[in-house]
């Protein structure tokens, strides 16, 4: 037996704006669930006020409050949400849930290449459309000719696996036909094999001053002087309090997608939650209270594995990631930077927040791309914007640098 697959998860709207809507998940358990619960709620742009999980190892039950928009389309966040947990078959007509059997085939990888007259805010309202049709980019390569033209070539994955379909492909070509009118020149999409799409290693340099300062694993001593970031985190962890689990208790500032971030760092350390509660008070302050248990099913004893945790959740609270402006020869150049999850994921919305926020500025994009690098013993999803300045760079670069760090953790 099992539990009928309408119930695997129920939303409850808020019957006024500005409430909670209450999100219910109770599934099988599988190792990283809640990470990719809150990876999807985070790709749905909706806000993670509290949280309730508890779980035996076999069975979980969730409860998510989450702040959504007019514009959330509730229908499809349950199908996301149900197509990851552990998947379903059927049984005399009726859907029941069973463990998984074997991972999931990667998806196939396209090539869109779009072709427009640029003007402001376009890289923007294009990223937009990919999101909104479930397109996932995983490379992208922009650039502006000479005489006001702009290339995009996005690779991307379909959420809903019907880019191979010639219905799909003209909803992508209509889509992006409405946003930009009669600029746009072209629109085509491929299919490309995967020695195209490889990208585990960026192919473009990364100077050695910019991957010791951005990609620093280790907690600063200090921050320097006007830091975008907030120093008020604090993780500690107790094995005094239940006989079976660690307790790992935070404290800090809410940011978009900080349970993700939580969730994500104990998915890596194959770590496994028992019960959690989440919850934000006044000023975006937030307490996290976390019973944990590793992949043998006991606690955490080791000072060096508790050291290690503690600072690995230190650091992913504090910084998410990376924002840096740099000189590129004469021009200047906007990096952004990620850390991938060890499942291959990388971090959603981030190119969607980093054009809006030049669009908000009205700041031209004069080049972009996104490659992957291993640094270190992690691999970085690493975003690189060359800035169109024109006549000259009329936004101070403290300015972009600013508004991209607040657009990205949700502080604008």
């Amino acid at each position: 037996m099992g539990i009928l697959h309408d119930d695997v998860v129920i939303i409850t709207q808020a019957e006024k704006e500005g409430d909670p809507s209450v999100i219910t998940i109770n599934c099988p358990d599988k190792t990283g669930l809640g990470c990719d619960l809150c990876r999807i709620i985070l790709c749905f742009g909706l806000s993670i006020v509290r949280g309730d999980v508890s779980t035996d190892g076999k069975w979980c039950y969730i409860v998510f409050w989450v702040i959504g928009s007019p514009e959330t389309r509730w229908g499809l966040l349950k199908k996301r949400l149900v197509g990851t947990c552990p998947s379903c078959s059927s049984a005399s007509g009726i859907s029941f849930y069973r463990s998984e059997l074997q991972p999931p085939k990667p998806p196939d990888v396209f090539l869109l290449k779009f072709c427009c007259y640029d003007r402001r805010g376009l890289l923007h309202d294009v990223t937009g459309v990919l999101c909104e049709l479930e397109l996932t980019i995983k490379k992208v390569k922009v650039s502006t000719t000479p005489d006001e033209k702009v290339m995009d070539l996005f690779f991307i994955t379909d959420t809903r696996e019907l880019l191979h379909t010639n219905k799909r492909k003209e909803e992508v070509s209509d889509y992006l036909k409405a946003v930009t009118g009669d600029a746009m020149i072209s629109c085509e999409i491929e299919m490309v094999g995967p020695e195209i799409t490889a990208c585990s290693q960026g192919s473009s340099f990364l100077p050695s001053a910019i991957t010791e300062d951005m990609f620093d694993l280790e907690m600063p001593a200090e921050l320097p002087s006007g830091s975008l970031t907030s120093r008020s985190v604090s993780v500690t962890m107790d094995n005094t309090l239940s006989p079976g689990h660690t307790l790992v208790q935070i404290i800090c500032k809410d940011h978009k997608g900080l349970l993700y971030d939580i969730m994500r760092t104990l998915k890596d350390y194959n770590i496994q939650i028992s019960y959690g509660r989440f919850s934000i008070k006044q000023r975006r302050h937030c307490e996290i209270d976390l019973f944990i248990v590793q992949a043998d099913g006991k606690k955490i004893v080791d000072p060096s594995k508790q050291k290690a945790l503690r600072s690995r959740l230190q650091l992913e609270v504090l910084r998410p990631l990376r924002v840096a402006i740099v000189n590129r020869g004469p021009d200047t150049e906007l990096l952004v930077a990620n850390p991938v999850e060890l499942s291959g994921k990388g971090r959603p919305l981030v190119f969607y927040d980093i054009t809006l926020a030049f669009k908000m500025l009205n700041t031209g994009v004069f080049s972009a791309k996104i490659g992957r690098h291993l640094i270190g013993d992690r691999e970085w999803e690493v975003y690189r914007v060359l800035i169109d300045e024109g006549d000259g760079l009329s936004v101070p670069r403290n300015k972009i640098e600013e508004q991209v760090w607040k657009m990205l953790m949700g502080w604008e």
